[in-house]
């Protein structure tokens, strides 16, 4: 069973950075570069959130039997898809929010301060429909 505390804490986990984020996304690009400050926070706001996000999706993957636990991200893209709580677009949204996750963990010193701030700025609205989905599926 789908433990809806557990997801309501990290949905609010992903809102409390995601307004961080909108406030970084305000800046100009001249400003949010100015201070190094502004890309550390961004990026550390940003990938805490991707990690939650995929905790959501494991969890409610591994409690309906979609999936096990131990499966790699993008998998766990698909099988949100295939469970019919997101639909394909969204699916591949968050494919590639995967790829960008590996990135920042793995990749660090290739993802500059001009892409993240690029990245901010243009993609936090998918961040607020992965949050309508799984709100919708869980009815919280």
């Amino acid at each position: 069973m789908v433990n809806k505390q557990f997801i309501a804490q990290r949905l609010s986990f992903i809102d409390s950075f995601l307004r961080e984020l909108y406030k970084l996304s305000a800046l100009d690009k001249a400003s949010f570069l100015s201070d190094k400050r502004n890309p550390a926070a961004g990026e550390s706001f940003l990938r805490r959130t991707l990690e939650a996000i995929f905790d959501i999706g494991r969890h409610i993957l591994a409690k309906t039997g979609y999936m096990d636990m131990a499966t790699e991200y993008k998998a766990i893209a698909q099988g949100l898809k295939e469970a019919g709580i997101i639909d394909e677009s969204l699916s591949k949204t968050l494919v590639q929010m995967a790829g960008y996750r590996n990135r920042l963990v793995h990749l660090y010193n290739l993802v500059s301060d001009e892409e993240l701030y690029t990245v901010i700025c243009s993609n936090l609205k998918d961040i607020e429909d992965f949050i309508t989905a799984i709100k919708r599926y869980v009815q919280i």
